[in-house]
């Protein structure tokens, strides 16, 4: 054996000693990564007529409870300890009551928080019942027949008003501004058509006004000459029709034709730009009421959003954005999305939505409610021209403007202060 081949040998057999010698050290465990906490999806439901005659009025009401969701999930809320991402589902039901109950027993199986809807009173009322007894909190932005909320279902709620409060906003305008002497009422015979031309009557006959007639259609009717050929012999001064814009402009229409020559007056399901595509020419000048304020006094950040993602307006989409809100204020306020916890609390949420302070009473109803007359221009598009609160209507260019959200109202505080160099000049001035 070489030398060298020793050597190496050598340096092999104490390397191996010392190797065994030595016990060799496990790494260090690395620190374990902090677990992000456990996020929570919550789902709340909107409902309302997405096809047939009247789904403008659906689509609208739908994309004010997505902007709702939107802007919620833009704050990256926490409840409960947790972070809570929240998602919409949306139903087609149809404007049909039947339909309604039928999408209201899918969203009570597929166990959403809360829904948002429906659109109609007729389909609202039999949908609650539903609702109710699952537990799970129902609000409408549209919904105005009395009943709704005179059950005394504690999850039933509402933004917009009520129909006897709206019923005599525009019968006092009948009385008053048109001077209506002789009136004649239609009715579609739904809950929500029947219903505000109840009121409208009750309130025109305490005014000493002559009802000379009170015909019945339907929802589905396209052909009106039948009971319009009957009121124009009446001869009266205007016409009231408790019904959708879906029928309210071919009715009008048709009364035209016939040469009726009355003043046309409508609740809030026909007061809609609808009609002037419906009813033509004719739509020109006929009076309506809203049971809220225009969607032109909706907050500037609602109308910025909705009209850059989804266009114009139509006409209670701010309510169903507000009502979205409600249900989430008040999971916040319970610190929990279980129904059972929140839904008590919804009477006790007090926040500044797109259409001002919103605050329910005890029945669900919402709180100091505004009501809004509107007439058909030239243009076909309605414009308001008075508010009615607490039975005192005002111009509307007159009436106060909602409370603005609190980001807004900052912004307008500070825009409202005075700059440096103009207090200069008002001292100088001075």
């Amino acid at each position: 054996m070489k030398s060298s081949t020793k050597l190496a040998l050598a340096v092999a057999a104490a390397l191996a000693v010392a190797g065994c010698g030595k016990k060799e050290e496990a790494p260090a465990p690395k620190a374990a990564a902090p677990a992000a906490p456990a996020g929570l999806t919550v789902t709340i439901a909107h409902a309302g007529p997405l096809t047939g005659s009247i789904a403008h009025l659906g689509k609208d009401d739908e994309n004010g409870v997505a902007l709702a969701i939107q802007h919620a999930n833009d704050k990256k809320i926490t409840i409960g300890g947790q972070a809570v991402t929240f998602k919409m589902v949306s139903e087609d039901d149809q404007a049909d009551p039947k339909v309604g109950t039928t999408v209201a027993q899918k969203l009570v199986d597929a166990k959403v928080a809360a829904v948002v809807g429906h659109l109609n009173s007729g389909v609202t009322i039999p949908a609650s019942e539903i609702y109710n007894k699952a537990g799970i909190p129902v609000i409408s932005g549209s919904a105005t027949n009395p009943t709704l909320t005179e059950r005394g279902l504690k999850n039933t709620f509402r933004t917009v008003g009520r129909d006897d409060q709206q019923g005599p906003a525009i019968a006092a305008y009948i009385a008053g501004e048109l001077k209506g002497k002789k009136v004649a009422i239609i009715d579609d015979k739904t809950a929500y058509g029947e219903g505000i031309a109840n009121e409208v009557e009750k309130t025109l006959k305490a005014a000493k006004v002559n009802i000379v007639g009170r015909e019945r259609t339907t929802d589905k009717e396209t052909d009106f000459k039948a009971i319009l050929t009957k009121i124009k012999g009446k001869n009266p001064d205007v016409v009231f029709h408790g019904g959708m814009d879906a029928t309210g402009g071919p009715l009008l229409k048709q009364a035209r034709e016939l040469g009726i020559k009355a003043v046309f007056a409508f609740g809030d399901g026909a007061c809609t730009d609808e009609m002037s595509k419906l009813a033509g020419a004719a739509a020109e000048g006929f009076a309506c009421s809203q049971a809220g304020l225009p969607a032109q006094a909706a907050s500037k950040e609602f109308q910025d959003s909705f009209k850059a993602k989804y266009g114009d307006i139509k006409q209670y989409a701010p309510y169903f954005y507000d009502g979205a809100l409600a249900v989430i204020e008040a999971m916040k306020k319970a610190d929990s999305v279980d129904p059972a916890k929140f839904t008590p609390v919804m009477n006790t949420v007090s926040f500044t939505g797109a259409t001002g302070k919103v605050e329910f009473d005890a029945k669900g109803d919402r709180k100091d409610a505004e009501m809004t007359i509107f007439r058909m221009g030239k243009d076909g598009k309605i414009a308001p021209v008075s508010i009615v609160k607490g039975g005192v209507a005002t111009p509307f260019g007159a009436a106060p403007a909602p409370a603005a959200a609190p980001a807004e109202a900052k912004k307008e505080e500070k825009k409202a202060e005075p700059k440096k160099e103009e207090k200069k000049a008002d001292e100088k001035k001075k």
